[in-house]
């Protein structure tokens, strides 16, 4: 019988776990730097976590199971619920902002497809606490930080950002409320994703008049965020009916515009009304970020979700983030071939030119690590230059060769060959390696 993996799994052999690593690494990286703390959940909750979040037809679109007490749980498909859940567990007792981060194994039914799988990672970093547009900004700077230490630049990615906020008063000023702007705005979701005909096909279907979709179309197709002119303006040349909720939202998006030039990063982003994020509990500044080709699904999505910890039983508290999956990401990095050579280095290769001294090759190997070099060995007895060839492909800078007439120290790029004095090796490893 031949086992495989379950659909829409991944094995990672140890190349594929190297790239695994340099993302997380990045991941990570810039979430301490930008001043986040890490966390994270059990990899199953309560079913009704995420219904009371989606809906009760999100448990088609994850894994969820009855364990033997009769209690209905999920394989967690997001950890944003399970971010909620332990902040209002403790909200009076964590300072604010509360700056948070994780990377998360997550689990969701998906049809498998490219760039989307069953199992995958997200990068998930979330403010909670600030109401500022600031939040918003600073987790967009966060994740640009993370592209640009993986060698992505602002032509290779784009981050698209709207307002659910203001799309909301331009769907009730055209007449669409509650559940009808609800099915209107998951319509809208899907315009970059289908073609023409269908997109408007559903457009119809989801609005029914002529005039309501004209006001959409027109908001749509509405050009930038100008940071000089005042709201009224804006609002007047997108056709936005100029209520007082409408120009708050638009002095937002003009707000965040603002910080994200502050932070310089202002040329990674633009303005771009077609972005809704499909999750209902959006609630001000939504982005998506893009490559530049437009090609592949979004590498990140985020945005403003003011009501999701009191959904879920806690207080009103405002809050921000954003969700990055690992498989969009590395076929971008592929494709812009910024994965580089990952491959597992050693410092340094023991090697020794008769059996009688492989006694001594185990005992340096265990002090070597012992102070924290990477040191590797053959269990092979075999002559000098076989023992090269595999400290060749491991990788190694350096290989210890162990003579009965002494040690020798050979450099594996430049083949030089010097005397080595295993106790000064060991004492002060940095002036023999040239660290």
């Amino acid at each position: 019988m031949k086992f495989i993996p379950v659909k829409g799994t991944r094995d990672f052999y140890p190349e594929a776990m190297r790239m695994r690593n340099w993302i997380a690494d990045a991941w990570r990286a810039a979430s301490l730097r930008n001043g986040f703390e890490e966390y994270d959940s059990p990899i199953f909750e309560y079913l009704d976590l995420f219904t009371a979040k989606s809906g009760d037809e999100i448990a088609s679109q994850l894994f969820n199971f009855t364990d033997r007490g009769g209690r209905n749980l999920a394989i967690r498909p997001e950890i944003t619920p399970s971010l909620a859940r332990m902040v209002n567990a403790k909200i009076n007792a964590l300072p604010r902002p509360i700056k948070w981060f994780s990377i998360p194994r997550l689990c969701r039914a998906e049809n498998p497809q490219k760039g989307r799988l069953r199992e995958f990672f997200q990068w998930n970093v979330d403010i909670i606490g600030p109401q500022d547009e600031l939040a918003d900004a600073e987790c967009v700077l966060t994740a640009v930080d993370a592209m640009r230490q993986l060698g992505l630049t602002s032509s290779d990615v784009q981050v698209h950002y709207s307002s659910r906020e203001l799309l909301s008063e331009v769907l009730e000023s055209l007449g669409i409320t509650d559940q009808g702007a609800g099915e209107v705005m998951a319509v809208l979701d899907k315009r970059n994703k289908l073609p023409a005909d269908k997109f408007d096909a559903m457009l119809s279907d989801a609005v029914g008049g002529s005039d309501a979709i004209a006001g959409i179309l027109r908001f749509l197709d509405a050009g930038s965020i100008d940071a000089s002119a005042s709201p009224e303006e804006i609002a007047a040349d997108a056709g936005i009916n100029a209520g007082e909720k409408a120009l708050g939202a638009i002095a937002k998006l003009q707000a965040f515009g603002g910080y994200l030039d502050a932070f310089g990063i202002a040329d990674w982003c633009r303005y771009d009304t077609g972005i809704v994020r499909g999750l209902a509990y959006y609630t001000g500044i939504v982005y998506e970020i893009m490559d530049a080709g437009e090609s592949l699904r979004a590498i990140a999505g985020g945005g403003r979700y003011d009501n999701l910890l009191e959904v879920l039983g806690g207080p009103g508290v405002a809050a921000s983030g954003f969700g990055m999956g690992d498989v969009v990401l590395g076929i971008l990095l592929e494709e812009k071939q910024l994965v580089g050579d990952l491959a597992d280095r050693v410092d340094l290769f023991v090697v020794d030119d008769s059996p009688e001294l492989f006694s001594e090759v185990i005992n340096l190997v265990g002090r070597l690590r012992s102070i924290g070099l990477a040191a590797e060995f053959s269990y092979k007895r075999q002559n000098v230059g076989k023992q090269l060839k595999q400290a060749d492909r491991r990788g190694a800078r350096k290989a210890i060769i162990l003579r009965n007439d002494g040690a020798f120290i050979k450099d594996m790029a430049s083949g030089e060959q010097t005397a080595c004095v295993l106790d000064e090796l060991l004492s002060d490893p940095a002036s023999v390696l040239g660290r």
